[in-house]
C-alpha cells in the first residue's frame, strides 16, 4: 500500500500541532492544541510534561479522524520541539519528577552567574554562552530542588530530555531514548566539535552522563512510535529553529531565515565549520545528514509574538491577534512610542537578564493604535539588531530573509521588517515552515524524498516585500532604539 504522507509533530511553546505533508510539500490536514504556561514566580516559566505528552497525542487522533486516515497511510514522523526546555522523570516509572521548565525560564540565573569563569571554555567547546536559556542550569536547577536529585541521577534513576527525547521516549513505550545533534547542541553539555558530550563540562555542571540520551544525526532512524503502530517509524528531528531553516531550504552557505514565533529566531547557513561570534551570537549545529554536519550562526529575541498575545491577554487592547495589523493601520505613525518588550531580559546580541520591559515617548495624543503599532515594530528592531550583528560575525550581506512563523501573517510587521532591514523578505507558500523541516527530514531518511534537489524543486513562495524607507528616515529609528535600549538596560 503507498503511504501518501509524512506526519510531522511541532511541538511548540504554545501549543503542539500535528501536520500531513505529501511529496508536494503541501500540507493535507492540521490540528492543534494549546498548551498552558505556569509563571510560578516573576521570570519563571513552567509546563507539565503530562500534558505535553497528552498534547500529541490529542493533536496525532485529531489530523487522522479529520482526514479519515489511518496509519497505513503514513510513511514515517517527523518531530520538530522546543529547544532547550528541559524534563527530568524517573525511569522506572517514566513520570516527571518535576515541571518541564521551558526555554524562556530565568530561575536558573543563579547557576549560571556562579559560572562566569568558564565563559570562554564553555564558548569554545558549545558555540554557546553561559545562560540560563540553555539546558545545562535548567538540570541543576531541578537536581538541586527534588529530593535527593544528585544521588538518584548518579545511580542511573532519572532521566534528562529536551522534548524531542521526552516525546519519543513516550511514543515508544520508553524504548528510545535519544536526541539528535540540533537539540544535543542546545544543552551547553554537547562538544560541536567532537559531536559528543564533553566530560570537562559535565564534570563542570556536576551532571552525570548517565542521564543523558543517544546523540544521532537528524535524518536518521530513530526508532518506532509503538504507542501508535509497532512498525511507524521516527526517521526526522530537529530543534524548531533548525527544523526551520531546513524547512526554508537555506542550504546553501549564507542563506538566512527568520521564524516569528513566541521568540524571533534568525539563523544563517554558514556551512560545515562553525563561526564563533565575538559579538554575542552563539554558533549551532544546523543539521547533520549522514556524516556531513552544517552549522549555524543564531540569534535569539526571546519576546516576538509574545508581546502580541501580551497586548492580548495582559493589556487587553486586541481581542486576538489578527487584530493588531488592523489597529497598527489605523495610525500614519507609532506617535513616537517606543517599547522595548524585555519581558524577561534581552537576548542577542545584549544577554541581559536582568533588565524588564520599557515603554517610552508616552504623551496625552497617544493612542492605544500608537502602543500596538509600536510593539509590532518593536519585534522588528529586535530582529534588526541580531541581523546587523550576524552580518558582521559571518562577512555576509544578507540580500534577502526568508520568514516564517505565525506572525508573518502580519502583513504591517512584514513591510515594515523589510523597510528598517533595506532587506527583500521572501514568505514562503506553506508558512508551516518549522513542521515541515521535519517532514523533509524523515522522508529522506526513508526515500519519500529522493534528495535535497527534489525538494527545492517543490518549494514555493507566496509573496515578496520590499524595503521603502529612506536613510534619513532608518537613522531616525535607530537612534531612538539605542537610547531606549541604553535607559532600559540602565533601569534596574
Amino acid at each position: 500500500m503507498a503511504k501518501d504522507y509524512i506526519l510531522s509533530l511541532d511541538q511548540g511553546t504554545t501549543s503542539s500541532r500535528a501536520m500531513l505533508f505529501d511529496k508536494r510539500g503541501n500540507v493535507f490536514f492540521k490540528a492543534q492544541q494549546e498548551i498552558k504556561c505556569f509563571f510560578p514566580h516573576d521570570g519563571w516559566v513552567e509546563q507539565d510534561p503530562i500534558d505535553i505528552w497528552l498534547s500529541i497525542l490529542y493533536v496525532i487522533n485529531d489530523v487522522l479522524a479529520k482526514c479519515n486516515l489511518t496509519y497505513d497511510d503514513i510513511d514515517s514522523i517527523g518531530l520538530t520541539n522546543q529547544r532547550e526546555t528541559t524534563v527530568i522523570w524517573d525511569k522506572k516509572t517514566g513520570m516527571p519528577v518535576y515541571n518541564a521548565i521551558v526555554w524562556q525560564s530565568r530561575q536558573s540565573v543563579k547557576y549560571c552567574n556562579d559560572w562566569r569563569n568558564y565563559e570562554k571554555i564553555v564558548h569554545e567547546k558549545t558555540g554557546l554562552i553561559i545562560n540560563p536559556y540553555f539546558s545545562a542550569s535548567k538540570i541543576r536547577f531541578i537536581l538541586d530542588n527534588i529530593p535527593n536529585g544528585q544521588a538518584r541521577a548518579e545511580n542511573g534513576e532519572l532521566m534528562f530530555g529536551t522534548i524531542d527525547t521526552w516525546i519519543m521516549y513516550k511514543l515508544s513505550k520508553h524504548h528510545i531514548f535519544k536526541t539528535d545533534v540540533t537539540n544535543a547542541s542546545r544543552t551547553m553539555l554537547f562538544n560541536i566539535n567532537t559531536l559528543s558530550y564533553d566530560d570537562e563540562l559535565l564534570n563542570l555542571f556536576n551532571i552525570p552522563k548517565c542521564m543523558l540520551p543517544e546523540v544521532c544525526p537528524s535524518s536518521h532512524i530513530f526508532g518506532y512510535a509503538e504507542a501508535l503502530r509497532s512498525d511507524l517509524v521516527i526517521a526526522g528531528v530537529a530543534g524548531d529553529q533548525q527544523a526551520a531553516l531546513f524547512g526554508q531550504n537555506c542550504f546553501n552557505e549564507g542563506e538566512s531565515k527568520n521564524t516569528y514565533g513566541t521568540g524571533c529566531f534568525m539563523l544563517m547557513n554558514v556551512g560545515e565549520k562553525p563561526i564563533y561570534s565575538k559579538n554575542g551570537l552563539i554558533t549551532t549545529i544546523a543539521w547533520q545528514l549522514d556524516n556531513k554536519v552544517i552549522y549555524a550562526l543564531e540569534g535569539s529575541v526571546f519576546i516576538g509574538g509574545a508581546s502580541v498575545q501580551w497586548l492580548r491577554d495582559q493589556m487587553r487592547m486586541i481581542k486576538n491577534a489578527s487584530e493588531s495589523e488592523n489597529y497598527a493601520n489605523k495610525v500614519n505613525s507609532d506617535l513616537g512610542v517606543y517599547v522595548v518588550p524585555a519581558f524577561v531580559g534581552l537576548g542577542a546580541p545584549y544577554w541581559d537578564d536582568e533588565c524588564r520591559g520599557a515603554v517610552f515617548g508616552l504623551t496625552r495624543g497617544t493612542q492605544k493604535e500608537h502602543f500596538i503599532r509600536a510593539t509590532l515594530n518593536s519585534i522588528a528592531l529586535q530582529s534588526k539588531d541580531v541581523m546587523k550583528t550576524m552580518e558582521r560575525d559571518s562577512k555576509k550581506k544578507i540580500k534577502v530573509l526568508k520568514v516564517d512563523g505565525g506572525a508573518t501573517a502580519n502583513s504591517y510587521l512584514m513591510q515594515y521588517q523589510s523597510n528598517i532591514l533595506k532587506t527583500k523578505i521572501l514568505l514562503p507558500f506553506c508558512l508551516e515552515t518549522t513542521a515541515l523541516g521535519a517532514a523533509y527530514l524523515a522522508g529522506l531518511c526513508t526515500g519519500f524524498w529522493k534528495n535535497l534537489e527534489e525538494i527545492k524543486n517543490v518549494h514555493r513562495y507566496q509573496k515578496e516585500y520590499f524595503p521603502t524607507f529612506d536613510n534619513k528616515t532608518i537613522k531616525e529609528i535607530d537612534r531612538k532604539r539605542h537610547n531606549a535600549i541604553k535607559a532600559t538596560r540602565i533601569f534596574k
